[in-house]
């Protein structure tokens, strides 16, 4: 029910997730990054558990491979698909046997895809493609991944939810941005919504570290 990517800036050293899916609330289940670490996706019948687990392993020091391959013996880890891109932008996938549907993965350096209950199985592909060939912040080239995957098929119905989450210095996210539900296309919600964020970014990090230098937006009581 859901196609994402896990994905690191080779230049900048943030990691970001981008999901969709047909079910609610997407990302709040299956988007796990923590900065200066990496990304994890854990999806299809979700167990948001091993998005920390595989973090924690990647704080201590094993690659995403080690980190994704430890999961192999764990009650119910046929069900499961997860996603992990580390500190050096290597990346793993583990797609359990009893994965829902036409379902799909691929990875490169600094990006992983996966997806299940596709219209077709080349939809990972295409967004790793997608952000391969995007440039920009890494947020713009999660997005363009996300609307690469959609225009090769997406899911193999309509998707309701989408989410970007976005990690790089700091112990709490740079941007984090979710289409809880929309009858509409939620990834759109989602490019709006970074639309809007984006200009602002790095004024919000400025409010958390130091609000006498952060600027007014004019809203009542900013002074």
């Amino acid at each position: 029910m859901t196609f994402s990517l896990v994905a690191r800036c080779s230049e900048t050293g943030m990691f970001g997730v981008a999901v969709s899916s047909s079910s609610p609330a997407v990302a709040a289940r299956c988007a796990h990054a923590r900065a200066g670490v990496g990304a994890v996706a854990s999806q299809n019948v979700t167990d948001p558990a091993l998005g920390t687990r595989v973090l924690d392993m990647l704080e201590a020091g094993r690659s995403a491979n080690e980190a994704v391959t430890s999961l192999k013996g764990r009650e119910h880890i046929e069900y499961r698909q997860v996603l992990a891109v580390d500190r050096d932008g290597e990346t793993a996938i583990h797609s359990g046997t009893n994965v829902l549907g036409k379902w799909g993965q691929a990875a490169a350096q600094d990006v992983a895809s996966g997806g299940n209950l596709l219209a077709n199985e080349v939809v990972p592909q295409a967004i790793v493609d997608g952000f391969l060939s995007a440039r920009g912040h890494i947020g713009d080239r999660l997005l363009e991944a996300m609307r690469a995957g959609l225009e090769a098929g997406g899911e193999a119905g309509p998707v309701h939810s989408a989410g970007m989450l976005i990690v790089d210095e700091l112990a709490w996210p740079l941007a984090e941005l979710r289409c809880d539900w929309t009858d509409d296309c939620p990834i759109a919600a989602i490019e709006a919504a970074w639309a809007i964020y984006k200009p602002q970014m790095a004024d919000y990090v400025q409010r958390a570290l130091d609000p006498s230098g952060a600027p007014s937006y004019g809203v009542p009581g900013d002074q």
